[in-house]
């Protein structure tokens, strides 16, 4: 099986739509001409032509807009952010407009539109560049939003995202697109809202997802050497959420910890811990341990970075904590 990187999976994804169904379309800055910023959308210019891969301005709030009412009327647009934290421009379009429509029309109108691009920190790019939105996003009623983690996901989810009637954000990282691996060539579509067990074990679950499932791994696989079976879950979607998968893990090993990037107040962290001890209470042995960021705006210093994002070291940690080591 061939290798690609992530960013070419996504493309793949959003070009293979848009040879299905002339209604798909995608617009953003710089997504055209220059490739897209990360090179996402390289030479989907010259295949779909301008009509299709649309240079917008510097005008989240207009061009959130536009592609709202675009949906509204029939169309697919894939709205691509630069970064989501730019997206906050134009939260009011996303949720006041693109999430609430069909409950407001009573049905008679929907927005089967895709706003996706990078989330999170990403390196040096201190506080207003590295926020992590998806509990913020995922709070709100009417939308989905799916975090991959690796290329193979994002390609099967993203097509499934375009497909989808229901307005999508759609979370990716400046830090995996690069990344490479196996992604077949024929086509696959994985379904919105299902969690993937990347590790089997028996001692502890460590829940994760987006970029983060990285940390996650890394730690399953230092404990491995000191005799920790972790099973580590992907969520993939963080609304909806599969409940179930996590809850099933949970009776078999007994310990969760929950990793992800996101400050710690009212994050998905907080919903999981919530939704196991409503359902789960007297299978766990020990309480509930979450790896998040630190409760402050993420530094511009590395060694304060470090400090603040979650990691293998503070994740080993978490576990040993609920095995009681």
């Amino acid at each position: 099986m061939r290798v690609i990187e992530f960013r070419e999976a996504l493309r793949e994804a959003m070009s293979e739509e848009m040879r299905r169904d002339p209604n798909v379309f995608l617009m953003g800055e710089e997504v055209a001409e220059y490739n897209g910023a990360y090179k996402v959308s390289k030479g989907m210019l010259a295949e779909f032509g301008a009509k299709r891969v649309i240079d917008t301005p510097i005008a989240e709030l207009g061009f959130a807009g536009i592609g709202v009412g675009a949906a509204m009327n029939g169309l697919r647009p894939i709205v691509e952010f630069m970064t989501f934290n730019f997206s906050l421009v134009a939260i009011d379009q996303v949720i006041n407009s693109a999430a609430k429509i069909l409950s407001m029309s009573g049905g008679q109108y929907g927005a089967p539109i895709v706003f996706r691009g990078p989330t999170a920190s990403a390196g040096m790019l201190s506080s207003q560049h590295s926020q992590a939105f998806e509990n913020w996003y995922a709070n709100c009623p009417g939308l989905k939003v799916i975090v991959p983690s690796n290329g193979y996901d994002a390609k099967g989810l993203l097509k499934s995202a375009i497909r989808d009637n229901d307005p999508v954000i759609f979370m990716e990282s400046e830090q995996m697109y690069g990344d490479k691996m196996e992604v077949p060539e024929e086509e696959y579509l994985i379904p919105i809202g299902v969690a993937d067990i990347k590790k089997p074990g028996s001692d502890v679950t460590i829940v994760s997802f987006g970029k983060i499932l990285k940390v996650a791994m890394a730690a399953a696989a230092e404990l491995e050497k000191e005799g920790i079976s972790a099973e580590v879950i992907d969520l993939r979607t963080v609304r909806p959420i599969d409940y179930e998968t996590v809850i099933e893990s949970v009776k078999k090993t007994n310990r969760l910890v929950i990793v992800e990037e996101a400050w710690p107040l009212a994050s998905i962290s907080s919903e999981i811990t919530f939704n196991v001890q409503k359902n789960a209470f007297d299978y766990l042995d020990a309480p509930i341990r979450r790896v998040t960021s630190a409760d402050v705006p993420l530094p511009y210093a590395p060694t304060l970075i470090e400090a603040s994002l979650p990691n293998v070291a503070r994740t080993v940690k978490a576990v040993k904590e609920v095995m009681y080591r």
